[in-house]
């Protein structure tokens, strides 16, 4: 894996981390993973339960990477933070709605769901850590 170059982002005297092009870019991977859910919605049956799940699936899965870039807009650290937290339950609310579209196989391809589920739990944990950090940095 190549090295990343971790870089500051300063907004109003606070500085928050964020890594170059070339790198790991969460902002980006969190958009990536929007789409996916954007293509996964498209994929459901038409079905009144399809629909239903097509849409509640739809906010909740492309809402992290807005929330992540109104945090990277954050005024304070306790703003930054917030924002981080929705955007991690927003995450939370898509690993149950991806749950429930594998129990009731509402799409044929269990390997999406598995690559969705498992992107999921990685971007939460990058968000759970960033939110900790950024605990324990000063306002």
């Amino acid at each position: 894996m190549p090295r990343t170059r971790k870089t500051e982002y300063s907004i109003s005297n606070i500085q928050y981390p964020i890594f170059k092009e070339g790198s790991f870019d969460l902002k980006d991977r969190l958009i990536d993973f929007a789409v996916r859910i954007i293509r996964l919605s498209e994929a459901l049956p038409t079905t009144k339960a399809g629909t239903h799940v097509a849409g509640q699936i739809l906010r909740s899965g492309t809402s992290p990477a807005p929330n992540y870039g109104e945090a990277l807009a954050a005024e304070s650290t306790a703003d930054f933070v917030h924002k981080l937290k929705i955007a991690l339950k927003e995450l939370r609310e898509t690993e149950i709605w991806l749950t429930i579209i594998a129990k009731a196989k509402l799409v044929p391809s269990a390997s999406r769901l598995n690559s969705l589920l498992k992107e999921t739990d990685e971007l939460s944990a990058i968000l759970f850590t960033s939110i900790q950090t950024a605990k324990t940095r000063k306002p």
